[in-house]
């Protein structure tokens, strides 16, 4: 099967403005811990860039999501999307005009680290819209608040033979899927840049059981999960901050297909400044790590870690 890719869309950047301090990124620092290479979790300490906005033009983004309830989301250019590796993750952005908490929805081609695409709501609860580039600090954050429980929505296409999965709502950066089916053991799936993970030869009829694990260890397994492609499978579970293993009663409902190419529309500039809108108080963030400077690197595609490394 062929993964989804964005086409390159021709994205507005005003002219002019205010000067825009370079984001940063790197690579995880690899910890030897008993000779396992061991990947350092991603940093939540501040980093500074821009912002620019764009019109997502009635299409899902790269990470095959369904459009926020709130239209909060923001597209990363390659360094930080990381082949999908960021899909689900969020940001809190701070802008001339306040705060607001974005979730990681698309792939931007042509953005530096750094450049952080907004959705056009979220940009004007930051910025001025005529402004078109904004200066910002953004960090990751820990174990935010999301909408609701993990959900599961299997491919259009997938089989017992070729297993593809979606998960939602899991709050944290993903380091791994596993599925069994039927009481078998289980079977390590493999992400996509699409955020679709899955298992080549197929992991059976099912019903399923789903294993997830969060870059700081956190993991849940969900059951119940059968083979329905097309459709959003709501649990009664999460994953964040804490650790446990739960019966859950899905429930089916419909969904739009995931993962179309999208046509985004260029935002256009406008002579006439938005109205001001006020930002919700959002949840507090999570401290950067230990040890972690304002020169830390945000690294949104931390490796999975071992058992091994605590």
């Amino acid at each position: 099967m062929s993964a989804h890719r964005r086409p390159f869309p021709t994205r507005w950047l005003a002219a002019g403005g205010a000067a825009v301090l370079a984001g940063i990124i790197g690579v995880a620092l690899l910890l030897q811990t008993g000779g396992s290479a061991c990947a350092a979790p991603p940093s939540t300490s501040a980093k500074s860039g821009k912002a620019t906005f764009y019109d997502l033009g009635g299409t899902s983004g790269n990470c095959s999501l369904e459009t926020p309830a709130d239209d909060l989301y923001v597209a990363l250019g390659p360094d930080q999307y990381a082949d999908g590796a960021a899909c689900g993750a969020y940001l809190d952005v701070k802008g001339p005009k306040g705060t607001v908490r974005v979730k990681v929805f698309d792939s931007c081609p042509e953005c530096d680290a750094g450049h952080l695409d907004l959705s056009r709501t979220a940009f004007k609860k930051i910025g001025s819209e005529v402004a078109g580039i904004i200066p910002i600090t953004y960090n990751l954050v820990k174990n935010p608040s999301v909408p609701g429980p993990i959900t599961v929505r299997m491919k259009e296409g997938a089989s017992q033979f070729w297993f593809a999965a979606r998960i939602d709502n899991h709050a944290n950066l993903l380091s791994s899927v596993q599925v069994s089916s039927s009481g078998g053991s289980f079977k390590s799936a493999h992400r996509t840049d699409y955020n679709y993970w899955l298992i080549d030869g197929g992991a059976g009829s099912g019903p399923y059981k789903v294993k997830i694990t969060d870059v700081y260890g956190n993991a849940t397994t969900v059951s119940g999960i059968t083979m329905k492609p097309g459709v959003v499978q709501k649990t009664s579970t999460s994953v964040s901050g804490k650790s446990t293993t739960l019966k859950t009663t899905t429930k089916a409902t419909p969904s739009s297909p995931a993962a179309k190419k999208s046509s985004s529309v260029p935002a256009k500039p406008t002579t006439v400044p938005p109205a001001a809108s006020s930002v919700a108080p959002l949840p507090e963030s999570a401290a950067a790590a230990p040890g972690t400077t304002e020169d830390a690197l945000l690294d949104l595609a931390a490796e999975p870690r071992p058992a091994s490394c605590g």
